[in-house]
């Protein structure tokens, strides 16, 4: 079980996204070394963790969110 970084849920692991910090910046991926922050799979809970520092605080460190990575939930909610 992961926490969401945004909404705060608990859910399976295979059921949310997973990022990581690579060179001060927030990158998605399973397989990313280091600590891993969750979201659920919802645009939402992306945008909440991003404007609130989520991704900051359980990562325990400065990320910048690069626009680019909210394709990853229309992706996934179109197919």
């Amino acid at each position: 079980m992961r926490r969401c970084a945004g909404c705060g849920q608990r859910k399976p692991q295979r059921e949310l996204l997973r990022f990581a910090a690579g060179e001060g910046a927030l990158v998605a991926g399973r397989r990313e070394p280091g600590r891993g922050a969750y979201t659920c799979r919802s645009l939402a809970c992306f945008e909440r963790a991003s404007q609130r520092g989520g991704f900051a605080r359980v990562l325990r460190q400065h990320v910048r969110v690069g626009p680019e990575l909210r394709r990853l939930y229309t992706d996934v909610t179109h197919g």
